[in-house]
């Protein structure tokens, strides 16, 4: 370990540690910071507390501190030790812990000041896992309020140090050039074709790496499918070993995969697991896939679950320099050196794309909100309230956000919350559901809904294949019963009685509970608002009630992949304090009509539907604004009429209201409401005049301004009332030319000449003008001769400002 790269940094980042009590290290991978720092430190005496240094995983954790223990010519658990979920060698006389990331946040949780803690180091900070952000967040915090003592130090090959040396306080950066060696980066040259096989392609590069290069060869997939699928493919060479190396592989064949080959030519297919702190003996050349696979939340499942995706510019680096560690080495990557341009430059952080809850159980524990707390990233508020929402719906936090005794219990359990509040209600039986329903899938695709199945295959795996014919993963399975007995230890012992598997089902998804819809298709209607459907040909698609525990996650209509059927009675049983009469009055697009009922509901899910015959007439016309709002406004001649009058009166800077049709829809409620009495239907609503409730619009006053500046009517000689229309560029009328007999002067209104259309006995207009006595004067004569042959019996006299006005025709032979 002498000649490390790191032996150049540990002086000045030393200096700085004594100086500031924090640093951010940079050095490149193969430096031999994770297991060269620590020790340091420890032999520096920095501080007289144990060094608790993270590690992303669990494997990593275990291989750095047996190496530190084996340079110090020790066992772990004597001066170097270590805890990772489900094992730990750690003793009395141990200086230096190894711990996974979710590790800190239960001793910090337990113990504030985390007592006898003298140093905290955050390895591969890059990677930016949530545990990771949340221990630098409370780190920071203990270390500001009660622990001015506490070292924090966060290291990272890849990592943007500047931002996180802001937010431990301006922190110096001490930075490591290294000493890699060259690595000669080999790309595809075309384009991987469209609906090429990962594995298949992976495996061909792989055989083209065996044969044009030296050393063992560490291969970079997404995850243990893919290593599978991959090594199956694979055609190589005699004295080729194949060692797959993934998180959920036995601690043995880990061991295996980075060890030093016995004999012959060694290959590894591998995770992310072996990007970092992992040293695998023997490598010379890496063959990456290009592929990462990453936490994200998942809307189908309620939680966070692994999601594959195209690597980053910053993890493909990370990857070649495995392949320069202890010689010049060779990298050949599954794509072009075209499309690496199109690579984001670093993975997202966790707290991006993960589910919070949590998140949200921690800092509830902890008694702070998100901006409490200084984190590199802070959650999205969206996100936060939503995983709250959660929390609720669970009984984990109060009206006021904060966290029940129920909650603690459940932030004290190694699981999601949702499957912690199933475990904590219905005891040791839940463990194998929790552990299956936090796992993938072990049937294959295809396989029915029905969680029954999954239960079946991990209770009894050769009963279940003799009867069944879909594939099971049987490294799921023994990944699902190891965890089962580990949180069988941690749940409470069996409750007053027993749940069954739809019961435990519908205490992790409350908001799945599911409702057959009426009709054919197997649509489900879930207790907490959403939609699912299920394939056709699936048993569990006639069932009435289901609890969903898994879809595709379709924001629209989800695609159900796992659920179980439960009946009404277990639902009772279960929410009796969460059903409720509801009383409903709606507006029903399908059905153009206000529907009027009453449920009796848990949360979205009707259990009982009846039609409320009493329903109020007030609730009636609210329902009904909701109508007006999807049919849009019905107006009559005269209503239109009215709001020009209005319109143009506003236009001229009267005090008057904003009759436009946005404006009006805008109003609905102030409005229309109180006139909406006995109006329930599409077709009634066609038929409904609302001129009274436009015209309610307008107070005494403004009436009487309304009336005398923008009539509604223009009195004809005749004395009959004729509309005036508002709605062109000047108010007009239309009438009989006959009727304006005797007229010698031009209409007014509000000082704006009427636009006058003048018809003939057909209703014809025969002339428009804005000067009645200019047309009687001018054209009235060239009109009059061509009318009276077309219309002989009626009168055109020679001056029509004389006559009298009439509507009748001349009597015959007159």
């Amino acid at each position: 370990m002498t000649s490390l790269p790191i032996r150049d940094a540990i002086a000045p980042l030393l200096d700085a540690l004594r100086a500031r009590g924090r640093a951010v290290l940079q050095a490149p991978p193969g430096a031999g910071k994770t297991t060269v720092v620590p020790l340091e430190m420890l032999r520096a005496g920095l501080t007289p507390g144990r060094i608790l240094m993270l590690e992303p995983r669990r494997l990593a954790a275990r291989a750095a501190a047996e190496r530190m223990a084996e340079t110090l010519g020790e066992a772990p658990g004597e001066t170097v030790g270590y805890r990772v979920r489900g094992d730990s060698r750690i003793g009395k006389a141990t200086r230096i812990e190894v711990v996974t990331e979710g590790i800190l946040t239960r001793m910090i949780q337990s113990d504030a000041e985390l007592s006898g803690i003298g140093a905290v180091i955050f390895d591969e900070f890059h990677e930016r896992s949530l545990n990771a952000d949340l221990g630098l967040a409370l780190c920071l915090e203990i270390a500001d309020a009660l622990r001015e003592d506490l070292i924090l130090l966060a290291m990272s090959a890849t990592l943007d140090a500047a931002p996180v040396a802001d937010l431990m306080g301006g922190a110096p950066v001490i930075t490591s050039e290294g000493r890699n060696f060259p690595v000669d980066i080999r790309w595809r040259d075309t384009p991987l074709p469209r609906g090429a096989r990962l594995e298949e392609a992976t495996a061909r590069l792989i055989e083209q790496a065996v044969a044009k290069t030296e050393g063992g060869v560490l291969v970079f997939l997404p995850g243990e499918g893919e290593i599978r699928r991959t090594q199956a493919q694979l055609i190589l060479p005699k004295g080729c070993t194949i060692h797959p190396l993934y998180g959920a592989l036995p601690f043995a064949d880990q061991r295996a995969a980075i060890s030093p080959a016995a004999t012959g030519r060694k290959i590894v297919l591998a995770t992310a697991i072996a990007e970092t702190s992992l040293t695998i003996e023997d490598v010379r050349v890496v063959v990456d896939a290009g592929r990462a696979r990453r936490a994200r939340f998942d809307p189908g499942s309620g939680m966070s679950r692994l999601v594959t995706e195209r690597v980053t510019r910053a993890e493909a680096t990370q990857r070649a320099g495995r392949a320069g560690r202890v010689a010049p080495g060779t990298c050949y990557r599954l794509w072009t050196k075209g499309e690496e341009g199109a690579l984001a430059a670093y993975p997202p952080s966790e707290i991006e794309s993960a589910d919070l809850t949590g998140l949200a159980l921690e800092l509830a524990l902890w008694g702070a909100r998100p901006d409490d707390l200084a984190f590199l990233t802070p959650p999205n508020p969206g996100a936060y309230a939503e995983a709250q929402a959660v929390l609720h719906m669970l009984g984990a936090l109060d009206t006021q956000n904060r966290i029940t005794d129920h909650g603690r219990a459940l932030a004290a359990l190694p699981l999601h919350p949702r499957l912690g509040h199933m475990l904590t209600l219905a005891g040791k039986a839940a463990a194998p559901l929790a552990a299956l329903l936090a796992d993938r899938d072990p049937l294959s695709r295809g396989a029915p809904v029905d969680l029954s199945l999954r239960i079946e295959a991990l209770t009894d795996l050769k009963r279940f294949t003799d009867r069944r014919p879909w594939q099971v993963s049987r490294a799921a399975l023994r990944r699902i019963r190891d965890e089962a007995k580990r949180l069988s230890q941690s749940a409470p012992e069996t409750p007053d009685r027993a749940h069954s598997l739809a019961e435990m089902a519908a205490l992790a998804y409350p908001d799945r509970i599911g409702l057959h819809r009426k009709g054919d298709a197997p649509r489900f209607v879930l207790s907490g608002g959403k939609g699912a459907v299920m394939d056709e040909s699936d048993p569990l698609a006639a069932a009435r009630l289901i609890v969903v525990t898994d879809t595709d996650g379709n924001p629209r209509e989800a695609r159900i992949r796992q659920a179980v059927r439960i009946s009404e009675g277990e639902i009772r049983a279960l929410f009796a304090d969460r059903i409720a009469w509801t009383d409903l009055c709606d507006w029903s697009r399908r059905e153009r009509r206000v529907i009027a009922r009453q449920q009796e509901r848990l949360g979205a899910l009707p259990l009982d539907d009846r039609i409320w015959k009493d329903a109020p007439a007030d609730a009636i016309a609210r329902a009904m604004l909701d109508g007006v709002r999807d049919l849009g406004l019905t107006l009559t001649d005269a209503a239109r009429r009215f709001i020009a009058r209005v319109t143009l009166l506003r236009a001229a800077g009267h005090d008057l209201p904003d009759m436009s049709e946005p404006a009006l829809m805008e109003t609905l409620e102030d409005w229309l409401l109180p006139h909406l009495t006995g109006v329930r239907t599409a077709e009634e609503w066609k038929r409904f005049d609302p001129l009274p409730a436009l015209r309610a619009m307008l107070d005494w006053p403004q009436m009487q301004l309304l009336d005398r500046l923008a009539p509604a009517h223009f009195t004809t000689p005749l004395g009959r009332k004729i509309p005036i229309d508002y709605s062109g560029e000047h108010p007009q009328i239309a009438l009989r030319l006959q009727e304006m007999f005797g007229q010698t002067t031009h209409p007014v209104i509000a000082g704006t000449p009427l636009r006058v259309t003048l018809l003939s006995p057909a209703g014809r207009p025969v002339q428009t003008t804005m000067d009645i006595p200019g047309f009687w004067a001018s054209s009235y004569a060239d009109v009059r001769k061509d009318m009276r042959g077309r219309y002989p019996r009626h009168p055109w006299p020679e001056d029509p400002t004389v006559a009298d006005p009439t509507l009748r025709a001349k009597r015959r032979g007159t």
